[in-house]
């Protein structure tokens, strides 16, 4: 699909501007402490996979392994934070940016779910409004906000999911599908997993030739499909050898990302099955779909558990998922029914969180459901759904961001 480049643009650039600003004022960044990855960066650009001293003792995620210290966060996340860690070599900054890079997420989260928006025919208002509600109108908002190494990481993954699917389904470009793609994946591995799904999309949508609009042969369509495919695997391909390189560098071991090498890991109840287990599934099930939420008799009236509560719950807007049509349905519900199941097989659930955090990688797939599913102008459904999920996220921003109400 063609879009407008100057109206449009200035559009999907205003709404992000817009999101990045409130973000950033809106998240203290609580856990910018926690910044492994970007420890690891400053260190890989010294030529070190890991640090010789051990940072402190809150950083328990950084493993002992001979004479070093190493990151069990896959190497796409430490790339990520390569940027910074530059600015830090020449003296502009002094520490992680943390508040700023997930506010900088944020921005650009929403400017490629608008831009991914125009897979279906709307009104600005509405692709607006649809574009805001994975950052501000879910558990995004509150999470990303803690602005730790983990929630930077998810969003990182969030960001190279909507610019990937963009350059698939609105703007066909493989090379730069391919590069975002790899940078979700990066930060998340299980991410690896949707691969077929754009492999199938490039496959069949068959490209066409200049500006003639004539059809290619069939040979040449042939050739051509067979490029676009090697230009979207070529960057992700690049990186899983350079991971299976830096795990070795760390490890010993192509496949060993380190995470049940963190001390007195295994020996947590939630992991006597091991890492990943069907006996997790229940409580992971649980968290994602069924935890409540408790009141007080005080401003705000409703208090949220510190280690989870169902999407739906956080999220009232979620139910427009379960509207009839969408041009790419089958493909949303398939990313997202195979990520959900992998998210239940780990044993814990996220930790302190508001609501499910992983689930954060299912909102591009989410986002593209509810997009194509529903009118081609906002209904007053739609905006209640959406202010009523503004609320309740922003009411979790101000709990467990900037006071202390919510307590293990």
């Amino acid at each position: 699909m063609n879009l407008k480049p100057t109206t449009d643009t200035l559009w999907a650039v205003a709404a992000a501007l817009f999101a990045g600003t409130v973000f950033y004022f809106s998240a203290k960044a609580p856990h910018m402490n926690f910044d492994y990855t970007y420890r690891i960066a400053l260190a890989l650009l010294s030529g070190h996979a890991g640090l010789k001293d051990h940072p402190g003792s809150w950083l328990n995620e950084l493993v002992p392994f001979g004479r070093k210290f190493y990151s069990v966060f896959p190497l796409g996340a430490v790339l990520a934070n390569i940027p910074p860690a530059l600015l830090r070599k020449m003296g502009l900054i002094q520490q992680w940016p943390a508040r700023g890079m997930a506010a900088l997420v944020a921005g650009l989260c929403v400017y490629f779910f608008h831009r991914l928006s125009y897979v279906a025919p709307m009104s600005q208002p509405r692709r607006i409004l649809m574009a805001l509600f994975p950052i501000f109108a879910t558990w995004t908002w509150c999470n990303l906000g803690f602005a730790g190494a983990w929630q930077v990481a998810l969003g990182f993954a969030v960001l190279g999911q909507a610019a990937s699917l963009y350059y698939t389904f609105v703007r066909r470009n493989p090379l730069l599908a391919g590069i975002w793609f790899a940078l979700a994946f990066g930060n998340r591995t299980e991410l690896f997993l949707t691969t077929p799904i754009y492999v199938y999309y490039l496959w069949r949508t068959q490209p066409s030739e200049g500006v003639t609009g004539d059809r290619l042969t069939t040979e040449r369509k042939w050739r051509r499909t067979w490029m676009d495919q090697a230009r979207f695997l070529a960057v992700p391909a690049l990186l899983l050898l350079c991971t299976a390189a830096y795990n070795y560098a760390r490890f010993h071991s192509l496949t060993d990302f380190g995470y049940a090498r963190i001390p007195g890991v295994l020996k947590e109840p939630w992991y006597q099955h091991g890492l990943f287990s069907w006996h997790a599934i229940p409580w992971n099930v649980h968290k994602m779909l069924f935890e409540g939420l408790a009141d007080m008799p005080q401003f705000p009236y409703i208090r949220f558990y510190p280690f989870g509560c169902s999407i739906f719950m956080a999220s009232p807007f979620l139910v427009l998922l379960f509207r009839e049509g969408g041009k790419h349905r089958a493909a949303s519900w398939l990313a997202i029914g195979g990520l959900t199941l992998i998210l239940w097989f780990h044993g814990n659930p996220g930790g302190w969180q508001f609501s499910y955090r992983y689930a954060m990688i299912l909102l591009p797939w989410m986002f593209l459901l509810i997009v194509e599913n529903g009118p081609r102008r906002l209904t007053a459904t739609e905006t209640t759904l959406f202010l009523f999920s503004t609320l309740i996220n922003g009411i979790a921003v101000y709990e467990f961001l900037w006071t202390t109400m919510i307590h293990p």
